[in-house]
Order: structure tokens, then C-alpha cells, then sequence
């Protein structure tokens, strides 16, 4: 994996990039969700960089994509993925997308229709203005003090045992997490940001159809707000196929790697 720079307005993007299995073949862009880092999908890139093309960044703000301005919104963050797939040539990009990266996703998609040949969502949930109420909009907007004042060893356990189940995905997490140790402020911004960008995405009640082949994931003991709801309904409305991981949370492939890794390979397989 290679690591790169994509500046933008706001600040730089960090990603890393494997290309050698040529541009015309398929290219797994992975985008860990919110808070989280490349780090998240460590399992995924080991598994698929000896078969597939892979990416992989640090969404804007995060980890070694700082300093950042919180100026933009979801449609700039996909936006931005683009402008960086175009860069590099990425002629068949999948998106795997992670809780807010599978936000992302939807939004590239719904930017880019022709463009994204897959799409696989791992405990993320839809983006339609249809799928939520009122209040969950109006508490998105509003999480940063929470996320500020709420002391830092609680959060830190609530963000580590509180999204995988496995030793593995709370390592991993608590290893993430500790990048924003002894700056909260950042971490409360970042979080609260991030809901705030997709609360205003969903009040934009734009379509957000997934037009290509795409698979729904999602861990059976995913606790992170509503995600089991949402992937129920999100399964029922669309059709899309879903698939329920035993004795994983909201990180699934980190807790269950190889049940994901393979669900994945499927879905670029029928491609």
C-alpha cells in the first residue's frame, strides 16, 4: 500500500492505495466510519490486496487527515472521493463503506449513478429523509457538547466495548481512538460534525438509490443507535440482500473479518 496526499480547500486527505492489479479490473474503496481510521479495515486490505485493487483513507478530519477546516458537507466528502479516484484512474470503483463511510457511499452514489459499480454497507444505514424522525434529526445536530463534556475514560470505553465484540475490534478501536487522546475537543468535533453533515443530508431528502449490485451487512448485536431498524427496514423497502453476522456489533468486519471478507468477494465475483 502506498501512501498518499490529495489536497482540497479544507485541508489534506491521507490515503493509501494499491493499483497493481491494473486499472480496468475492480478496486475495493474502503471508507471507515466516523471517528474511525484506515486502521478499521486492517482485516480487509491484508485479505483482498493479493486479489483486488485497494484504498483505503483517513476521511477529512481524521487521524493523519488533519488539520482540517469543518466547512464541508457529505456531498463534498464524496465529492472529494471522486476527485481522487479520477485522479488515480479508478475506472471500477466498489465501495465498502463502514457506518458513516457507507453514508458516504450512498452519496457518491447518488452524485456518481454511473460510476459506482458495487456497493456493500457494513452497519451503516440508509440515507433517505424517509427512514428517520423528526427528533433522531434534531438530536444529530446537536451531539457535539455531548461528545465534549462527557468525560474521556467513559467515552473511550463506550467507543471501544461499546461497537465490536470480538478482543480484536475493541483493540483495534481503543488503538483508534487514542490518536485524539488528550485532545477531546477535536474528537467531540469531529463526531459532532459528522452527525450534523448527515442529519443535513437526510433533510435534503434527495433519492439515494443504489442503482448497482450492492449487499446490506450488519452485526446482530449492532447496538450503535437504531442500525438494526434501520437495516430491516432499509432491506425490506429495497430489496437489496442483507446479511446478519452472529456475535458481532457495529464494527463486524472487524469481529466477524472472514464472514465479511467473503460476503465482499461475492459481490465482486457477480460483478
Amino acid at each position: 500500500m502506498e501512501e498518499k496526499v490529495y489536497k482540497t480547500i479544507c485541508g489534506e486527505i491521507h490515503y493509501w492505495i494499491n493499483m497493481e492489479h491494473g486499472l480496468e479490473n475492480p478496486t475495493l474503496i474502503f471508507l471507515p466510519g466516523l471517528t474511525a481510521d484506515h486502521r478499521l479495515f486492517d482485516k480487509q486490505i491484508a485479505y483482498f490486496e493479493e486479489k483486488y485493487n485497494v484504498f483505503v483513507w483517513d476521511a477529512p478530519g481524521h487521524a493523519k487527515s488533519w488539520p482540517f477546516a469543518f466547512t464541508f458537507s457529505l456531498m463534498d466528502k464524496a465529492k472529494w472521493l471522486d476527485e481522487i479516484l479520477c485522479s488515480e484512474n479508478i475506472q471500477c470503483p466498489i465501495i465498502i463503506g463502514q457506518s458513516m463511510g457507507g453514508y458516504v457511499g450512498q452519496a457518491y452514489s447518488e452524485l456518481y449513478p454511473d460510476k459506482l459499480k458495487g456497493f456493500v454497507s457494513i452497519d451503516s444505514a440508509p440515507l433517505q429523509r424517509s427512514y428517520v424522525t423528526g427528533i433522531e434529526l434534531w438530536l444529530l445536530k446537536r451531539m457535539e457538547p455531548v461528545y465534549r463534556y462527557y468525560p474521556w475514560k467513559s467515552l473511550l470505553k463506550i467507543g471501544t466495548n461499546g461497537v465490536a465484540m470480538s478482543e480484536y475490534g475493541r483493540n483495534v478501536m481503543h488503538e483508534i481512538m487514542m490518536t485524539y487522546d488528550g485532545d477531546q475537543k477535536r474528537y467531540a468535533k469531529i463526531s459532532g460534525h459528522g452527525f450534523k453533515i448527515l442529519a443535513e443530508a437526510m433533510e435534503a431528502n434527495l433519492p439515494y438509490k443504489i442503482k448497482c449490485p450492492a449487499q446490506l451487512i450488519c452485526g446482530e448485536k449492532d447496538h450503535a443507535g437504531s442500525c438494526i431498524r434501520y437495516n430491516k427496514a432499509w432491506h425490506k423497502k429495497s430489496g437489496i440482500p442483507i446479511a446478519w453476522i452472529k456475535n458481532a456489533g457495529h464494527n463486524s468486519n472487524t469481529d466477524a473479518p472472514e464472514e465479511v471478507n467473503s460476503l465482499i468477494e461475492k459481490l465482486v465475483n457477480k460483478l
